[in-house]
């Protein structure tokens, strides 16, 4: 059975890059059958340049929708609510899908009907040159509950995984049936790990999720007008992605692991939420930017807790008393 195909290209204020996007949609060897790009209200570059697109040919149906409401997660619900195809192919507007990837994303779907999301390779592109390399392991969760992403260095045959990346990621409507991108996700543009979410809550409804290095597109980080900017991220946005993640962390672990995965991330963390451990190797850059950037990672994972906690006692208050015999 053929099956139908709706790309969702959430954008904002990135109209060059949007073109750069639409015109290798255009150029796919199995054409996609609608395109759906979903853009701010107030986003007049995007508006400019969707005029002139409309005014072009193109071999599948384009629609623009109206997010309502700022942030990629209302785009993307928008996008999943507009879509009409029996598979959801999602990608951002500063990336540049190959031309087989239509092709090889309904092929993987149309084989395996247990098949709920799959994602593949983004070639990232920055300053002058390809990001290169080659990981096995990818969109996994180690038993310390650190995350390994690695989807743009992803090599070798097709493999389940937990997660994974926003940039090139499909999904089949059945598969996703009622589930939406998490709006208490925070942020006022990116809304960073709402891909990591989605695709867990995915797995978790019991669909496979592949990943495969073949199914790429060529990635052009491009500017983020929002406090997340990719080269100047605020403390407030750091709290903000420290909370997605841990709240998102929180709810894919079992008991006994999310006790490992806080302790882990307390006391050693990352390079981009830094524990004890990190953020003493961050102080000859600066004691007090290492200093800030523990407090607001550690302020984020706290509210997460907080929240997790609430949701748990609220969900137990609400369930019926037990009847005594």
């Amino acid at each position: 059975m053929t099956l139908k195909v709706s790309v969702i290209v959430p954008t904002y204020r990135r109209a060059a890059d949007l073109k750069r996007c639409l015109a290798a949609l255009r150029a796919q060897s199995r054409a996609p059958d609608e395109v759906l790009v979903i853009a701010r209200p107030e986003d007049d570059a995007t508006a400019q340049r969707m005029k002139t697109e409309m005014k072009g040919w193109h071999r599948f149906a384009l629609r623009v929708i109206d997010t309502g409401a700022g942030g990629q997660v209302a785009a993307l619900n928008r996008g999943l609510e507009a879509a009409t195809g029996d598979i959801i192919a999602i990608t951002d507007d500063d990336a540049a899908p190959a031309m087989d990837w239509i092709e090889r994303i309904a092929v993987a779907f149309e084989f395996d009907e247990q098949l709920g999301a799959i994602g593949g390779r983004d070639w990232v592109h920055e300053k002058g040159r390809v990001l290169d390399g080659a990981r096995d392991e990818v969109g996994v969760i180690r038993r310390t509950g650190r995350v390994i992403g690695n989807h743009h260095l992803g090599v070798g045959e097709p493999r389940e995984v937990r997660m994974l990346k926003g940039a090139n990621m499909s999904y089949r409507r059945t598969a996703v049936g009622h589930l939406r991108f998490d709006t208490r996700l925070r942020g006022a543009g990116a809304q960073v790990h709402n891909d990591m979410a989605f695709s867990m809550s995915v797995h978790r409804a019991g669909w496979k999720v592949m990943y495969d290095p073949q199914i790429a597109v060529d990635h052009f980080p491009a500017e983020r007008f929002d406090d997340d900017r990719r080269d100047a991220q605020t403390l407030g946005a750091l709290t903000d992605a420290a909370y997605n993640f841990h709240l998102i962390m929180g709810e894919a672990l079992q008991s006994t692991g999310r006790e490992i995965a806080w302790l882990w991330y307390a006391l050693i963390g990352t390079r981009v939420y830094p524990g004890l451990l990190h953020s003493v190797i961050a102080i000859p850059k600066g004691l007090p930017r290492a200093w800030q950037r523990w407090r607001a990672v550690r302020k984020g994972a706290w509210q997460a807790r907080r929240e997790a906690r609430r949701a748990s006692d609220a969900s137990t208050s609400t369930l019926p008393a037990a009847r005594t015999l």
